[in-house]
């Protein structure tokens, strides 16, 4: 995470017994819900967070060319779209930088091409498999 990422206010939206309360997240550039995995004392106040998505990323699957190279983060059904700018790790990963905010991926195949390093992408995830874990800086 970059110290200069901005905080997220997160709102409860609902518990199921024996999972992550769901929490309902906003931030400059969009909001979502997820799974909260912090203290559910601490729902309802600002945070950084890190983001855990258990998804791959596949090119031309659920991770295409962005046509904007703005920061998003928007809900589309059960799905939670992400848009950023790709780093390519070299080693079977990505990280998405979102506002400041970086997200790290596993890739699957098709690998994206290594021309999309650098570029803006829109990465769409089921709702499901994106967890917050907030932490201080």
């Amino acid at each position: 995470m970059d110290d200069d990422e901005v905080l997220i206010q997160v709102e409860a939206v609902r518990q199921v017994p024996g999972r992550p309360a769901t929490v309902r997240v906003r931030s400059g550039v969009g909001d979502a819900a997820a799974f909260w995995c912090g203290d559910p004392t601490e729902v309802g106040c600002e945070h950084h967070v890190e983001w855990t998505v258990d998804e791959t990323a596949a090119w031309d699957g659920n991770t295409r060319p962005a046509d904007s190279s703005s920061p998003k983060l928007a809900e589309d059904g059960r799905h939670i779209v992400f848009r950023g700018r790709l780093s390519l790790t070299g080693n079977g990963g990505a990280v998405l930088e979102v506002a400041g905010t970086q997200i790290l991926f596993d890739l699957a195949d098709p690998l994206p091409p290594a021309a999309s390093d650098g570029t803006w992408v829109e990465v769409r995830v089921e709702r499901n498999s994106v967890s917050l874990w907030p932490h201080v800086l």
